[in-house]
């Protein structure tokens, strides 16, 4: 694979959702063993102070924990974390079922538009276009297989710039507003569930060899390819999405 030259400036990468961050906080502690089963959560009002952040903030978080299995609330009493021994069978529950399918109907929306401007940007691309596709395919290769939190949702950004490098470079800008559009949805409510997707997929030669078929055709300016390819890496994004069942996405019956 051919190195464009390095580009000189470094990407500003969006900082993480609030709540998240909360929960991926309280998640750490749990994972640690500083919150054991059983143990209550302070209260709402207790974490925002601790947190420095609005009890709204704290409620999403503790909710995103309560539909990924973590913790679980008993009216009047509290909020307690859950016993992993408790969890002997399981099924999707219907919370993150229904967040699965709209964040698939979206990578079904976003596959024609993606398409579109890969063939567009195949045609069009400068070598300066080129060069920044490929930067955010290098950022995406920064680990592989299973990953934490955290490195899953920094590839995750990676690959949404990649994606909107390849927008900017097709010569529509609507192509690009469509996708940061599509992007603002999926920031508002839908980015755990992506980044989850994200830390389960095989990137060492699955996914990673999805977005350098897209790259590779790019550079060499072969619009049907880059479009194939493109569509193919959706078709499979939305494919592991709805096949992917692990322990965060589920909960006891």
């Amino acid at each position: 694979m051919q190195k464009p030259e390095p580009n000189r400036y470094e990407k500003i990468v969006r900082p993480r959702r609030l709540p998240d961050e909360i929960a991926a906080k309280l998640t750490g502690q749990i994972s640690e063993g500083i919150l054991q089963p059983g143990d209550k959560l302070p209260t709402e009002q207790e974490l925002a102070t601790n947190y420095g952040v609005a009890r709204t903030v704290v409620r999403e978080a503790v909710s995103q924990l309560k539909s990924d299995g973590m913790i679980q609330s008993k009216q009047g009493v509290g909020a307690f974390v859950s016993d992993p021994g408790a969890r002997s069978v399981f099924r999707i529950s219907a919370d993150c079922f229904a967040k699965r399918k709209e964040l698939v109907q979206i990578l079904q929306l976003r596959t024609s538009n993606e398409a579109g401007a890969a063939a567009l940007a195949a045609e069009a691309r400068s070598d300066t276009d080129l060069t920044l596709i490929y930067e955010q395919l290098q950022s995406m290769q920064v680990a592989t297989g299973q990953t934490s939190f955290e490195t899953a949702e920094l590839r995750y950004d990676a690959e949404r710039r990649f994606y909107r490098a390849i927008a900017k470079a097709c010569g529509n800008s609507y192509f690009y507003d469509f996708l940061t559009m599509l992007d603002g949805r999926i920031d508002a409510n839908l980015r755990r569930v992506a980044i989850k997707n994200v830390m389960t997929a095989e990137w060492g030669g699955g996914v990673i060899g999805e977005h350098k078929r897209v790259y590779e055709a790019i550079r060499a300016q072969n619009r049907i390819a880059a479009e194939g390819a493109v569509r193919q890496h959706f078709e499979n994004a939305a494919g592991r999405l709805m096949e992917r069942a692990d322990i965060a996405d589920i909960t006891p019956i």
